[in-house]
């Protein structure tokens, strides 16, 4: 008895290490994430309204990490058009998009004001996909719905799509990607490099959308 419980002992003992560097669920990422940049904002936000390039300097190291930029590329791209192109346009298409995808709705960011954000409970438990939930409550009372979509790639969470207030953030991308592409005759370089302009119109489109609805 007493060498079984020191087996045991000795595999709980083992195992703890193990336990305390469990992976964050996604759940936890997407927490650990908006209270680092929600912290972050507070104490920086004077200063990233007179400079752009902090701003998305601190947004990239925050969320840079965990977002999948080769697998949010891919699927902007489409196989239609990812399948030829070069690695060397895929980076460049993958840096393009993270700070289109930053600057999209960063100056919402700086508009923030202490409003309630609350991460919902995941109900789907799929161990390589999943979707996250939040709330964000403005000074008004209104609700706005966000739905983050999460995969597990290589043992972490990371950040695939973004639904904000029913607007699908992946799909939007993914049309705007297929039009400039018809747009510029199939040149994949020219729209890699139109990008930032092709996003600055789709957000003076969303921006005059919600405008409309208010």
């Amino acid at each position: 008895m007493i060498k079984a419980l020191r087996n045991g002992l000795l595999v709980l003992l083992a195992a703890m290490p193990l336990l305390a560097t469990a992976a964050p669920s996604a759940r936890d990422v997407v927490q650990q994430t908006t209270d680092q940049l929600l912290a972050d904002l507070k104490a920086n936000k004077a200063q990233y309204r007179s400079d752009p390039n902090a701003f998305y300097e601190a947004l990239n190291g925050i969320l840079g990490p965990v977002v999948d930029a080769d697998g949010i590329s891919r699927s902007i791209m489409t196989v239609k058009y990812s399948r030829n192109a070069t690695p060397e346009q895929m980076t460049r298409f993958q840096e393009n998009f993270k700070r289109s995808l930053i600057q999209f709705y960063g100056n919402a960011l700086l508009e923030y004001d202490n409003q309630d954000i609350r991460v919902l409970p995941v109900k789907n438990a799929d161990p390589e996909r999943t979707s996250v939930g939040m709330e964000v409550r403005d000074s008004k009372g209104t609700v706005y719905p966000v739905s983050y979509t999460m995969v597990n790639v290589n043992g972490q969470w990371m950040l695939r799509n973004v639904i904000i207030n029913g607007i699908n953030i992946g799909k939007l991308f993914r049309d705007q990607f297929a039009d400039a592409m018809q747009r510029n005759g199939n040149d994949l370089d020219k729209t890699i490099d139109g990008w930032a302009e092709v996003v600055a119109k789709a957000k003076q489109s969303d921006e005059a959308k919600q405008a409309g609805g208010q």
